[in-house]
Formats: structure tokens, sequence, C-alpha cells
């Protein structure tokens, strides 16, 4: 592992320990004000939800570009809704997978008609509704951090 890998796993690593125990001292209180001055737990709400904060704008960017903003799937990918994947889209994205079903004659099994112009419209307003509502977000986490 290359030194930039190894700072992106300490810091996913050090995100999870300490969204992990500040949640656990502010889930189990009065355990911990057993041990533990009062204004720690203050500390562990502050650092629970900024890196709360952190990990799900993290989640929700990466998910954001590698989802929409490819050029292949801008602006949305409705196969979340439709469940159908066209074949170029098989054969571009997995070819392994492809190889595989034509190997073991099972592609036209999965064949199927592509969804009506009704279930296709449907799919590009309710997700074109949730990538609205994600930008919103996006735009909150930004806000919260500014002021």
């Amino acid at each position: 592992m290359d030194l930039l890998g190894e700072i992106r796993f300490s810091r996913r690593l050090l995100g999870m320990f300490a969204i992990g125990l500040s949640g656990l001292m502010l889930w189990f209180p009065e355990f911990f004000s057993i041990f533990l001055p009062g204004w720690i737990l203050n500390i562990a709400a502050i650092v629970h939800s900024d890196e709360a904060l952190l990990a799900s704008g993290f989640i929700f960017t990466v998910h954001f570009f590698n989802t929409h903003f490819r050029p292949s799937k801008f602006p949305i990918d409705t196969v979340i809704f439709t469940g159908r994947l066209p074949k170029y889209e098989l054969v571009e994205e997995r070819p392994e997978q492809y190889k595989r079903m034509m190997a073991e004659k099972t592609l036209e099994t999965y064949r199927d008609k592509y969804p009506s112009v009704a279930a296709d419209l449907f799919s590009q307003i309710v997700g074109f509704a949730m990538l609205a509502i994600g930008l919103f977000c996006v735009f909150l986490i930004a806000w919260e951090f500014l002021v």
C-alpha cells in the first residue's frame, strides 16, 4: 500500500473509532460519567455529529459523482427504478458477467420488454426529485460548515 493509501485507510479507521466511541458515550452516558467528567460528553456530541456529517457528505458526494456525472449516465440512471439494463450497457460495464451469461446461455432468459413510457417517465420524475433532494442536502451540509 502506498503512502496516500495508508493515509486514507488511517483516516477512515480514525473516523470509525471516533464516531463509534463517541456514539457509545452518548448511548450510555451514565456508565461513561462514572470515570469521565461531564464535559467529555459534550465533546463527544460535537465529535459524533461532525463526523456523521462529514461521513454522509463524503458518501453522498462520491456516489453523486460516480453515478450522475459519468458521461454515460448523465443526468440520471433509471435502472434502479425500472430494473432493466440495456444490452450495450451490460456489455460495456459488466463484460465478465456478459461473457459468463453467453457461455451459460442464460442471456435470453433475462431478456425482457423495456418498461412502458409511463414507467420510464415515472422513474425519471422520481429520480430527478431524489437528485434535487440530494443536492439540497449537500447545500445544507455546506451551509452548516460555513455558518
